[in-house]
């Protein structure tokens, strides 16, 4: 029987059967490894590929209409305040404290889906957002409407946060690009398409754009709490192993997940404060997070930025203006349709590189898509004059649009790939500072245009998308040296001489008499997966 030193067993833990005193004295006890077997149906990889692209599109839905719902209610600010007696600016502070929700609610899901799983974290967070979007349409004051859409942000930002989890629960490596990006143009799409639907919804009253958010997310819900099963693996093997001492009356089967015994607030502190030890000692997620901060603070300008060109330029109306957001959403489709060749190119890239591409690889989209950022804008800036035609501001949302996703996927891949045992913690300081950003820059784009003009403010944007992109290219070239002298970043996969396996390939431990123990460090990179894309 295989056997390893084990932790001091906390209460409540399956406690092993025997123990031995090895020459220097410490005690050993032996346990039973609960791991999944090759082709094991329990494993979420092994589920048909049907049903995992059920599961990934109810996520990517879910996520779409979150985004959607973050989104929505920039049709029509000025009957809000209006109605409350408020500045513009006040009126605003709904769109911006739900993004706050977006930064701050990566911090407790993403542990807490450490401990009880995906599923429960999904079910009971978007029940607590469909709740309060009911107050939200109801309010009769501003206050009630900021304190509800600051709830509803940190319960929307759960399934934002574990959807990347989902995926690599679902898919191996080489299978996850494509439903990624599928995943990934949902977030996008949302955006685009709620100022569309909400500038001819507010014909109606500003309250049906809290309405429609109900309707939407309810439907979510149902679907993601009651056809979508659980994904996460220390959860899966948890229960089974608990089936096992249940069934066979041997206390000595246990999952990894037992076998962790560092206290809740524990791994909350570590969670808590490894994000922003990554965000400033690590000038890899430093430099990226910068990145995808503006990225994502553009696309939350675009919301006071149209109706400034469109609305107060050209006199259109809140329908006509979310009109214009159609060519942005179709770009973010056409980069959404090419990323099976993306993949392809990466699938080659790990041919090349027998199986163990360098993080960097995951740049090549990055350094093509990076220029399609201010390519856009330029163009946006200088048709955006009131005498000439709406086509040329409306279509620079189509270069914009297919630029974001690309540039998000090789981010959120290059994070991964980098800090694959921190993939978490970087991936919530990308989010914990973007979502500031992203909050923040609402309330001055208004005043910003209005200085600055229409044409020299969004020149000002497209010269800082262009200087962003000289950070995949120095990444390129310096990123394998910088990784190299990390304290945090991923070194490989050879750990005392062996290579580490993935979890799909663990064998699970179903016979009493062929107990089998493997290392931990597969299970430790499922729960680094935990992300916000």
């Amino acid at each position: 029987m295989a056997t390893t030193q084990a932790a001091p067993t906390a209460a409540g833990a399956p406690q092993p059967p025997k123990e031995k005193i090895p020459e220097g004295g410490e005690t050993q006890q032996d346990y039973k490894l609960v791991t999944f077997a090759e082709g094991d149906p329990g494993n979420p990889k092994n589920w048909s590929k049907g049903y995992k692209w059920y599961c990934t599109m109810v996520v990517a839905i879910t996520c779409f209409v979150v985004a959607f719902c973050s989104s929505v209610i920039t049709a029509d600010v000025d009957s809000v305040a209006h109605e409350f007696g408020i500045s513009h600016e006040a009126a605003l502070l709904p769109i911006t404290v739900f993004v706050v929700g977006f930064g701050v609610g990566p911090m407790v899901f993403a542990p807490l889906s450490e401990v009880y799983g995906r599923q429960i974290i999904y079910g009971t967070t978007l029940l607590l957002a469909v709740v309060f979007i009911i107050p939200c349409a109801v309010s009769k004051n501003i206050g009630t409407l900021i304190v509800c859409r600051l709830i509803d942000g940190i319960a929307f930002s759960a399934p934002m946060t574990l959807v990347g989890g989902t995926l690599a629960d679902l898919w191996r490596n080489e299978e996850r690009g494509v439903p990624m990006a599928a995943f990934s143009a949902a977030p996008f799409i949302g955006p685009a398409i709620g100022p569309l639907v909400g500038g001819w919804l507010c014909l109606a009253g500003w309250r049906w754009l809290y309405w429609i958010q109900l309707i939407l997310a309810f439907v979510v819900w149902v679907l993601i709490s009651f056809t979508v099963k659980e994904t996460y693996a220390p959860t899966i093997l948890g229960r089974r192993a608990a089936k096992l001492r249940k069934q066979t009356g041997d206390n000595s089967y246990v999952s990894e997940g037992d076998l962790d015994q560092r206290p809740f607030s524990e791994r909350m502190s570590v969670f808590l404060i490894r994000p922003f030890q990554l965000l400033f000692r690590e000038l890899i997620v430093l430099l990226i997070s910068l990145y995808m901060s503006v990225l994502y603070g553009l696309l939350y300008m675009f919301f006071v930025a149209y109706p400034v060109v469109f609305e107060g330029g050209k006199g259109y109306s809140h329908g006509q203006t979310g009109l214009m957001f159609i060519p942005l959403a179709v770009g973010v489709i056409c980069s959404a349709l090419c990323a099976p060749l993306v993949n392809k190119h990466y699938l080659k890239q790990v041919q090349k590189y027998n199986g163990k591409p360098p993080a960097e690889i995951r740049l090549i989209p990055m350094m093509v898509s990076c220029w399609f950022i201010p390519i856009g804008l330029f163009i946006f800036a200088w048709t955006s004059y009131p005498r000439l035609i709406w086509v040329g501001p409306c279509l620079a949302g189509f270069p914009i649009g297919f630029g974001f996703i690309f540039l998000y996927n090789s981010a959120n891949n290059y994070l991964v790939d980098s800090y694959q045992h921190q993939a978490a913690s970087a991936l919530a300081a990308k989010t914990f500072i973007r979502s500031f950003w992203g909050a923040g820059t609402v309330l001055f784009t208004e005043q910003m245009y209005h200085r600055m003009g229409d044409q020299w403010a969004s020149t000002f944007l497209a010269f800082l998308g262009l200087l962003c992109c000289l950070i995949p290219f120095g990444f390129w070239k310096f990123g394998a040296r910088i990784r190299q002298r990390s304290k945090y970043a991923f070194g490989g996969d050879d750990v005392d001489g062996s290579q580490t396996s993935d979890i799909e390939n663990q064998k699970d431990v179903v016979d009493p008499n062929a107990p089998l123990v493997r290392d931990s460090l597969a299970l430790e990179r499922a729960r680094s997966y935990v992300s916000n894309p």
